[in-house]
Parts: C-alpha cells; structure tokens; sequence
C-alpha cells in the first residue's frame, strides 16, 4: 500500500515514516503543497496523510485540489483542534481528523480502517468471481449499486467517498429505521462514540450536497429531530 505522507515537521515526517515503513507501507514524503500536489499526481496512493499548516500551499488547498479529481482517503494531521477546524477539515472531503500530539499507534489504526473501507468500494476488476451479488437499491431516481459500488441520480454517476457510500447504503437498506448520531458513527466509523458529533453531521451534508436536490430541503436523507437521521419517506 502506498501513501502520500504530507508534513512539512522533518521530526514528525522522519517518525512517522521509520514506523510506517516497519508496517509495511510505501511512504512517499512531501514537505509543501506545492511538492504534494506534484507526487500525488504523479503517483498512485491508497491514503493521504495530511498536515493543515503547510508552506506554499496550505492543507486545506491541498485537499481541495486533491478532491478535485480522487475521492482517495485523505486522513488529517493537525494541530488544530478546534471544532469549526475538524468541521472545515471534514466538510471540505477529509475522512478522518487526528489532533497532534498522536500516538503512532492510533495513526497505524486509522490508516487501517480507512484503506479497508475504502478498498471494499474498489471496482471489482474484469473476470472476478464473486460470491454473491447483491440488488441494486432504489430511491426514486437514486440507485445504488452494491457490487460495483455506484451511484447514480437521473441516469448520472455520483462520486462518494467510502464513508459517505457507507452512509447512503446503510439508510437505504434499512429504510424504515431511524438512526442516532451515535449509531451511525459507531457502525460507519467502527469505533467508540466519544461524544463528537462533527463527523457525522459534516458528512450528511456532504452527502445531501451531492445526492439532494435542494440540501436545505433533502428529500433522501432527513432529519428526525431530536433522534437522528433516516431514509426520507418520498419516492
């Protein structure tokens, strides 16, 4: 698995990259934007390891040119700890958000969990055998397909990240159930709710950005006050 390891802290970067290496991945190290950009569209990544506070180029403008073009798996390293900071990270296509100092086991477990995720959505490659294939699943004119990992609105493609596929498949299998913030992120996250509602609340509005046809008024994806979110009644 390789991975675009984006910090400009040569301590952090050195660290970070010894004990990844130990695990088996391939780091390739930046140390700006500028340089970032260049590697990551000249390579082939699995996840991006990402640092905000960067010369020449910010994080922030990094991961926006970055999801421009890839829903890859983009992991934040920063400082910031802020809420409006992880809600500004995550709203703008970050899938995970770490705040320094970290310990390198807790990185080594997000990183995990979030190329797993997001290699369950890879298409599958011409002539695999699967065990078996799953319906797509509707909603009026949203089809999600499960076995190719697609999602199409009015005949077009729609491009999810791992979580946000996660999000939309969960609700749509499951059409009649209301689910808490909590339940959401312990099933789509897999890990403890400690309380942050800033993950889940940012990636329904990512989601509802790109699948609703008016946000403030979702039809797919609504709000039952006070318990959480479900699959809208509405064909």
């Amino acid at each position: 698995m390789n991975i675009l390891l984006i910090e400009d802290d040569p301590e952090i970067s050195s660290m970070l990259e010894t004990f990844l290496t130990t695990e088996n991945y391939i780091i390739t190290a930046a140390h700006d934007g500028e340089e970032a950009l260049d590697k990551f569209a000249s390579g082939s990544y699995s996840l991006v390891l990402l640092d905000l506070m960067l010369p020449k180029k910010n994080g922030m403008e990094v991961m926006k040119a970055i999801r421009r073009t890839s829903t890859v798996p983009i992991l934040i390293l920063s400082a910031k700890d802020t809420d409006s900071d992880k809600t500004l990270g995550l709203g703008l296509g970050a899938d995970d958000y770490i705040t320094k100092p970290f310990s390198v086991t807790e990185v080594l477990a997000r990183i995990k969990a979030n190329i797993r995720r997001s290699t369950q959505y890879a298409p599958h490659t011409e002539g695999a055998v699967t065990e078996s294939m799953e319906a797509p699943l509707i909603k009026g004119s949203l089809i999600l397909n499960p076995n190719d990992y697609t999602v199409t609105k009015d005949g077009q493609p729609i491009e999810l990240t791992a979580k946000e596929f996660d999000i939309l498949k969960l609700l749509m299998k499951n059409p009649k159930k209301v689910y808490t913030k909590e339940q959401l992120y312990s099933q789509i996250w897999q890990d403890a709710y400690l309380g942050d509602e800033n993950a889940v609340n940012v990636h329904i509005s990512r989601l509802r950005n790109k699948i609703e046809d008016n946000p403030r008024n979702p039809r797919y994806i609504v709000t039952v006050w006070g318990i959480g979110y479900k699959l809208g009644d509405q064909p």
